[in-house]
C-alpha cells in the first residue's frame, strides 16, 4: 500500500490503490482484521476518487463557450 495519505492522492493514485484493495479483498485470502482494515482504506480511497471526479466535473461545467462553441472563459459553478 502507498505511504501517501489518501487526502493527498491524485485521482489516478487513489484509483490504482483502490483496485489493489479490491483485488486483495476479492481473493478471500486475508485474515478478518486485515479485511476490515482494507475495507476502511477502500472506503476512504473511493471517497477520494469521487471528490476528485466532482472537482473535475465542476471545472468542466464552468467552462463557457461562445456562439461558435469555442471556450471563452469560466463561470462560477452553482452546483444545480
Amino acid at each position: 500500500m502507498s505511504e501517501i495519505p489518501v487526502d493527498q492522492m491524485s485521482f489516478e493514485q487513489a484509483m490504482g490503490e483502490l483496485e489493489k484493495v479490491v483485488g486483495k479483498l476479492d481473493s478471500g485470502d486475508v485474515p478478518l482484521e486485515e479485511s476490515i482494515r482494507l475495507y476502511e482504506r477502500g472506503a476512504a480511497l473511493k471517497a477520494r476518487c469521487e471528490a476528485k471526479l466532482k472537482e473535475a466535473e465542476e471545472k468542466v461545467a464552468a467552462i463557457t463557450l461562445d456562439r461558435d462553441g469555442q471556450p471563452t472563459g469560466t463561470t462560477a459553478f452553482d452546483g444545480a
